[in-house]
């Protein structure tokens, strides 16, 4: 059986997972988390297959959890699924070690397709997202300015540009409101911008939100 961790913050989101896997003989979930220091412990502490991680939970970042699986366990492959467009964070999650990433809304087939194919080894994008690394390589990545961000800063950007509040911002990540200003004002300084204005203009113009 391959066994299966799967971390969601939403025990709906993660009933729907577990339901989808059992119909399929070899897969198995066979442990849950909801935040991201429970996912490093469940991995330290127990044999895992894959990974299925949401990478918006509250408390730490999921890039940052991604990246310490990473470190501690760089076979163990992780496959990320994620309310967030491909445009905003597929890229990003990939570089940072990922597996794949998965939307939410991907039909049932999609994610067991996945689930197998990253047990083999091999990464799962789908074309548009093969399309836009193989367009970067043309590029000089520094030249965008989000990418100077950290990835806490960069999900922050991501959710100021969505239209969420501070505070909005400070409960959905468990961080308090002058943890989130004080983000806000190191991703203006960063990107040289003076205003919440100019950072969903300069998103929406980099496709990071829809």
């Amino acid at each position: 059986m391959i066994k299966i961790l799967v971390a969601d913050d939403h025990a709906v989101v993660r009933e729907g997972l577990k339901r989808i896997i059992a119909e399929t003989a070899d897969l198995v979930v066979a442990g849950e988390a909801s935040n991201g220091q429970e996912v490093l412990e469940k991995v330290q502490n127990g044999h895992w297959d894959v990974v299925l991680l949401d990478i918006s939970m509250p408390g730490r970042g999921g890039l940052d959890v991604l990246r310490q699986l990473k470190g501690e366990k760089p076979k163990l492959p992780v496959l990320v699924l994620s309310m967030h467009s491909e445009d905003q964070y597929a890229v990003r999650v990939l570089k940072a070690g990922a597996a794949g990433y998965l939307t939410k809304d991907s039909a049932p087939e999609q994610l067991v397709n996945a689930i197998r194919r990253v047990i083999r080894g091999r990464k799962y994008i789908s074309p548009s997202v093969a399309e836009k690394l193989a367009f970067d390589l043309e590029i000089d990545f520094k030249e965008a300015l989000h990418e100077n961000l950290s990835d806490r800063e960069y999900q922050v950007l991501c959710m100021i540009a969505s239209g969420k509040t501070v505070t909005e911002i400070a409960e959905r990540l468990a961080l308090s409101v002058k943890t989130i200003s004080t983000y806000r004002t190191r991703i203006l300084e960063k990107m040289k911008m003076t205003n919440n204005a100019e950072l969903i203009r300069y998103a929406i113009k980099q496709g990071l939100v829809e």
